[in-house]
């Protein structure tokens, strides 16, 4: 077969004047996914999908291209720093998404007198942070969300404990392998109550 335009082949000749060759590896920080490969990546998408179903939840998407503004109201202009982000042909400021939370609110937000809550979602985003790419932390990567919303009390907590574990059951990992620690200032300020810590020297 004939390649691409622009494209050199191992081996191949580039004839004076031709294009620079394109590397065939992937941008910095992303990833291939080849046919075996994928196998792996769809069945655990689909245990992530068989427990989010059995606790109720119902999946969502949204556009992997987002509004910038999303992201700076949130966390502030230094995010920009961390994200895709470009003026596009049509001049509007926008980014690829680095996480699926303020989505997740313009959604809610958008539909909301006709939403009926409290909410139990889940997602499987594609999302994109511009860090310097570490073993296991990459530029690209996919990630399990499950969110509760118009839920006010710790009980939406406890089920989103019991839903993960449930999902390292369903992968054969139990507490020999795994451990969950919970970061609860309201949990860690009850416990040294009990120790006799008074509540003011908690910072």
């Amino acid at each position: 077969g004939v390649p691409p335009a622009g494209v050199k082949l191992r081996g191949s000749k580039v004839k004076k004047g031709a294009l620079p060759p394109v590397s065939l590896e992937p941008p910095v920080g992303t990833r291939d996914f080849y046919p075996e490969q994928l196998r792996a990546r769809a069945w655990l998408f689909e245990r992530f999908r068989a427990v989010s179903s059995s606790f109720g939840f119902q999946e969502y998407d949204s556009p992997v291209l987002e509004h910038e503004a999303l992201y700076t109201r949130k966390a502030g202009e230094e995010i920009t720093g961390q994200m895709y982000n470009f003026v596009d042909k049509g001049g509007y400021n926008v980014t690829l998404r680095p996480e699926m939370t303020p989505s997740l609110a313009r959604m809610v937000l958008a539909r909301e007198k006709e939403l009926v809550m409290p909410l139990k979602w889940c997602s499987l985003p594609q999302c994109f942070r511009f860090e310097n790419v570490q073993r296991g932390r990459k530029r690209e990567h996919y990630q399990w969300n499950l969110d509760i919303v118009g839920v006010q009390v710790v009980t939406a907590e406890a089920e989103l404990i019991a839903a993960l574990v449930a999902l390292f059951r369903s992968l054969g990992l139990g507490p020999a392998d795994v451990g969950i620690k919970i970061n609860s200032r309201r949990v860690l300020g009850a416990l040294l109550g009990t120790l006799g810590v008074p509540e003011g020297l908690l910072a």
